[in-house]
């Protein structure tokens, strides 16, 4: 693998002629042309060896020396100078430069300074991998010097209890009776390696042996080599793992440690044999393990977000949901990670629980790692140490997102309901007034009277059909029929609809479509009907102006590379700031009882379906213009879509 050198020159001759110079010798080379640039090839690249001249523009040769040892201290930087900057020279040393060369650069001189500086290299390397080495060396002996004096602390203990127990040899009962608190099997044996006393476990998980040889308790071919037996030979203590047959006639692992009791001539006149039981140990830690994993999952499992945090507010734990919906770096602060936040947030629970060690609640939106905003309803709990001391906060947090949309909708239910049925009231009345009219005229025979009354019942149940689909639209978003359209025919179409009803209105419908438009793929009909939809609210705005300025509804259709503008433009009475804010709102109308407040807010939804929009700009007393916006090929923002 090539080493990798820095060349830094402001003259493009000298770093080609060097730079070449440089790869003959193996080298991989990386150039700048000043200190700056230097520096940022330096961060991004790290070579060992910098050959840098010393006087260049934007930053030069002594500042980059001084910049990259204090980043790197490692880093030997060679600096190329002309034969009037020794005193400078001279100064890099001082700043710990590697070595300087003279202009023109001899190839001889650059080879030594090169071997110089890749010699410092690989002295430090041999000098850092020794030191490692030493460590270790001194770690391991470290190791073996402390396993060496916690033996010597455990021979010191059993021959102090060996101390103690002679002084007791001459009374058993006494003596045994030390031991009847200790969870370990404690038997004591004479010459005769016979056991003269047990503690009570000893008794009651092994059986009473006293009496019996000192290798009752073992099985059969492990009596001749028991511990007891070596010590009274040997003298010296023995620790060692043997199989025991419990009072119920199973087996099982028991540590044995034996300790010597001499006499007062120095002779082994008593051994205490404890054995601790293994099988008893590993049982618990079993049954420790088995509480852990039951607990961790579950910690898991819960259909919330678990965190525990310290006093700092940094996360110590998480559960798998809280990890899965969030990017968890431990030891990072909730704030941070639900927010983004870099102080903790006004009534934080968790700070709360800290403070005064009661239970808090609250409630929040919170950000996702996938930029989805949650809400969450918060409670956190103290964690106590054994002094009662709050060493941790719990926070359990569920989303609510869900039922807290399912309430906003089945609020704006409850308005829908209350805002058609007021419609509704309003329809029956006119139907009621239709009707009234019709009978008068039937009665009557009276012709312009049976007109007039059908014209009304004609429209109430237009207002009626209007106001049934704008309430199947809102309740379910419908799936889209996809066609390829030409747009001047389509828009031709929308002309001829919306131009009866314009008719005799004292408004002028103006059009003016680009003729080298060609198709686009949409839902040809509920596309028109929200275009529909909008001129007619045009009209309604332009009917409502009182000003008595001629009013005039322009109709313009436009396109760009991959989208089609269908405008709307009007002269009516236009918005204020706050209608124009709310203009797509379910159920908000400026239209009275003549409105559902769902028009507008479809029309969006449908364009939006295409993967378009509507766009508005108004002003009171001016007018309005609404830009729809269609892409040309059907956006995959509906799943569903069948091009036809």
């Amino acid at each position: 693998m090539e080493e990798k050198i820095l060349l830094v020159d402001d003259e493009e001759g000298i770093r080609k002629v060097l730079g070449i110079s440089l790869m003959d010798l193996g080298y991989q080379v990386f150039t700048a042309n000043n200190g700056k640039e230097a520096l940022a090839v330096f961060r991004q690249h790290s070579p060992p060896i910098v050959l840098t001249d010393i006087k260049m523009p934007v930053m030069d040769g002594i500042d980059l020396l001084q910049q990259i040892k204090a980043e790197s201290p490692d880093t030997e930087v060679i600096m190329l100078t002309g034969h009037g900057d020794m005193d400078l020279a001279i100064k890099c040393l001082k700043l710990e430069a590697t070595d300087f060369i003279t202009k023109p650069i001899n190839d001889d001189v650059l080879d030594i300074a090169l071997k110089r500086a890749n010699d410092r290299i690989s002295m430090r390397t041999q000098l850092r991998a020794y030191t490692e080495n030493l460590e270790n060396l001194v770690r391991e002996q470290t190791a073996r010097l402390m396993k060496t004096e916690r033996l010597a602390a455990v021979g010191q203990a059993v021959e102090g209890l060996s101390s103690a127990l002679r002084g007791i040899a001459g009374d058993l009962d006494a003596g045994i009776n030390c031991f009847n608190e200790l969870p370990c099997f404690v038997a004591i044996h004479n010459r005769r390696q016979e056991i003269i006393a047990i503690n009570p476990l000893y008794r009651e998980r092994l059986g009473d042996h006293v009496g019996q040889a000192s290798g009752a308790a073992y099985p059969p071919e492990s009596m001749e080599t028991s511990p007891v037996k070596e010590t009274f030979a040997s003298g010296t203590g023995i620790r060692r793992r043997v199989t025991v047959v419990y009072a119920d006639g199973t087996r099982g692992p028991v540590m044995v440690h034996t300790a010597p009791i001499r006499d007062s001539q120095g002779d082994v006149e008593l051994v205490v044999e404890i054995g601790a039981d293994i099988g008893e140990v590993r049982r618990l830690q079993e049954r420790l393990q088995a509480t852990q994993q039951r607990y961790q999952q579950l910690f898991d499992e819960a259909p919330c977000y678990i965190t525990v945090q310290a006093p700092d507010m940094t996360i110590q734990a998480a559960n798998r949901r809280f990890q899965e919906d969030f990017d968890l770096a431990i030891e990072t602060s909730c704030h941070k990670i639900y927010k983004d936040r870099d102080e903790t947030c006004p009534d934080c629970p968790v700070a709360k629980t800290f403070a005064d060690g009661g239970s808090h609640q609250c409630e929040m939106e919170v950000t996702s790692k996938r930029g989805e905003t949650y809400r969450v309803l918060i409670q956190t709990a103290p964690i106590r140490d054994l002094d009662g001391k709050i060493t941790h906060v719990m926070e359990m947090s569920t989303n609510i997102t869900r039922t807290r949309r399912l309430e906003d909708q089945l609020a704006s239910l409850g308005l829908m309901i209350g805002s058609v049925s007021h419609g509704i009231k309003g329809l029956l009345t006119g139907l009621d007034g239709g009707m009234y009219l019709l009978d008068s005229g039937f009665k009557k025979v009276n012709q312009e009277q049976i007109r007039e009354g059908w014209d009304i019942v004609r429209f109430m149940v237009g207002r009626i059909r209007d106001m049934v689909l704008d309430i199947l639209y809102y309740a379910k978003e419908k799936d889209l029929k996809w066609e390829t359209v030409d747009v001047l025919g389509f828009a031709e179409e929308v002309l001829n609809t919306v131009g009866p009803k314009i008719k005799g209105q004292d408004i002028t419908l103006t059009h003016r479509f680009d003729p080298a438009i060609g198709r686009f793929e949409v839902d040809a009909g509920i596309v028109r009907s929200a275009l529909t939809n909008i001129i007619e609210n045009a009209v309604e705005a332009c009917r409502s102006d009182r000003s008595g300025r001629p009013h005039e509804i322009c109709f313009e259709v436009t396109q760009d590379a991959g989208y089609v503008y269908l405008n709307v433009s009007d002269n009516g009475i236009g918005m204020d700031e706050a209608t124009r804010a709310n203009v797509f709102t379910p159920f908000f109308s400026s239209k009275g009882e003549r409105g559902t407040g769902l028009g507008l807010f479809i029309s969006n939804r449908i364009l939006s379906q295409h993967g378009g929009g509507i766009s508005l700009q108004s002003k009171p007393d001016t007018g309005s213009r609404f830009s729809i916006k269609i892409p040309k090929k059907a956006s995959v923002t509906d799943p569903l879509h069948q091009t036809t």
